[in-house]
């Protein structure tokens, strides 16, 4: 028996589930979506890089999705199901992939199957049709509005001072760091940012508090001989960001920096947010394991329809306790979408509106943008002139060749100068010849995503 209309609002957690998949049935939403026997499946896309992986049974009725959400079955399970009972017909007839297979072997069938779901009552309280209508907003008492705005400042105003007094506190540690000397702070760099993390954390500053905790890891990987000139610039840089957000605590920029990012919610409806549309290429991804215990993976982005090198970051955290999760992008991959950038001096992070998969043919001979002449460093000389406080900015490199020095590192060598190159190169690309490269450059050290040759592309382990 097909899966109902019925059955989906049966089977709802409440109405606000549904008016959430509403939201979700536009195709543009979904990556993927494949059907096999009564199996239905799909990927939609989240807030962050990696989309939802949503399943679900339409005869022995049941769905599983990877999002967070507390709600069974969730707006995204909903919305799947919602798509098969009113459009059947965009859903590719497909083999099964593993990851539906390994769910459909884990669920507890019962002997005599599925129970029918109850029809919904006359009258009921939840409708798939109340869902996709538009809710009309009663006015707000002005004096009630009024109380709520206030209240709202009064908690905004709170965690500012909060903040504040958090930034004294760190300023404070700078100081006490450079005077008891930056010897005996490398040598206890852990116990000691950990500490100042702990009260970045109680005084409301939670994402400088992160940075902190990540301070640690990113000067103990340098050559001894390079760490003390790193932890001045980075104290530095902490310094100039305290001094920033006291100036300009309403910076929706130096609040990412300091306190927390904007929701999905808020930047979509941010009349400054920029946003930009073409055909994007993976250059590749950043996988990194946090002291916090969760995992973040950058994907980063070339769009090969603007002018020049215009990039983009999509940034997404998963628990480490949920295991190695497979990439929603393949390096090298295209598709076209539409990326809203989050509001800053030099937009980079982004999040996908809207992703549609490109013709292979179309999209073989584009080019990627060509770089800025003259030094290929001085975008990043720009980003750390407007925000001097980043760790690290993609470049556009023209034409070089990969060399190793006779201590064995690695170097990026153009026609003007070279870079050192962070981390091994492959054996492939040694000596070649580079067409253009893309990397991060962090003032100190390049970390190589992609390059182009003649024989084609050519990718890093970041």
């Amino acid at each position: 028996m097909a899966l109902s209309r019925s059955e989906i609002e049966a089977m709802a957690p409440d109405q606000s589930a549904l008016k959430a998949a509403a939201g979700l049935l536009k195709p543009a939403k979904w990556s993927s979506r494949g059907v096999s026997g009564g199996l239905i499946w799909g990927e939609c896309q989240g807030s962050g890089a990696n989309p939802y992986r949503v399943a679900a049974d339409t005869i022995d009725i049941g769905s599983k999705c990877t999002c967070p959400s507390r709600k069974f079955p969730c707006k995204h399970a909903i919305a799947l199901m919602w798509l098969h009972v009113d459009e059947p017909g965009g859903f590719a007839p497909a083999e099964t992939p593993d990851w539906v297979i390994e769910w459909m072997g884990r669920r507890r069938k019962s002997s005599s199957g599925a129970a029918p779901l109850a029809a919904k009552p006359e009258g009921g309280s939840k409708s798939l049709d109340a869902a996709t209508e538009e809710v009309v907003v009663e006015a707000l008492d002005p004096a009630v509005e009024a109380k709520r705005k206030a209240a709202a400042e009064r908690r905004a105003g709170d965690v500012r001072r909060q903040v504040e007094t958090g930034l004294d506190d760190l300023e404070l540690w700078i100081s006490d760091q450079l005077r008891t000397g930056l010897g005996a702070f490398l040598a206890e760099t852990a116990d000691r940012c950990r500490r100042i993390a702990a009260r970045l954390v109680d005084a409301k500053a939670g994402a400088l508090a992160s940075r902190l905790d990540e301070t640690p890891s990113r000067l103990l990987q340098l050559p001894t001989e390079e760490r003390i000139d790193a932890a001045i610039i980075e104290l530095g840089k902490l310094t100039l960001l305290a001094r920033a957000w006291r100036a300009e605590p309403l910076d929706p920029e130096l609040r990412r920096e300091v306190v927390s990012t904007e929701s999905r919610e808020e930047l979509m409806t941010a009349p400054d947010a920029p946003r930009h549309a073409g055909v994007w290429e993976v250059l590749g991804e950043q996988i990194a394991t946090r002291r916090d215990g969760l995992v973040s993976v950058s994907t980063w982005l070339l769009n090969l329809d603007a002018e020049g090198p215009r990039f983009a970051q999509l940034l997404d955290y998963f628990p480490a306790s949920a295991g190695r999760r497979s990439g929603a992008f393949a390096a090298g991959g295209r598709f076209r979408a539409e990326l809203v950038f989050y509001p800053a001096r030099s937009p980079l992070r982004a999040l996908i509106i809207e992703r549609s998969e490109v013709d292979t043919q179309e999209t073989r001979d584009k080019a990627w943008p060509d770089p800025a002449t003259g030094d290929p460093l001085a975008p990043y000389a720009e980003v750390l002139l407007a925000a001097p406080w980043t760790l690290a900015a993609p470049v556009a490199l023209p034409s070089g060749r990969i060399a190793e020095d006779a201590a064995g590192r690695s170097w990026w060598r153009g026609e003007t100068g070279a870079l050192p190159i962070d981390g091994a190169t492959s054996d492939i690309s040694l000596g070649a010849r580079l067409d253009g490269a893309a990397g991060l450059w962090n003032g100190a050290r390049l970390t190589l995503l992609a390059a182009r040759t003649n024989w084609g592309r050519v990718g890093f382990d970041a």
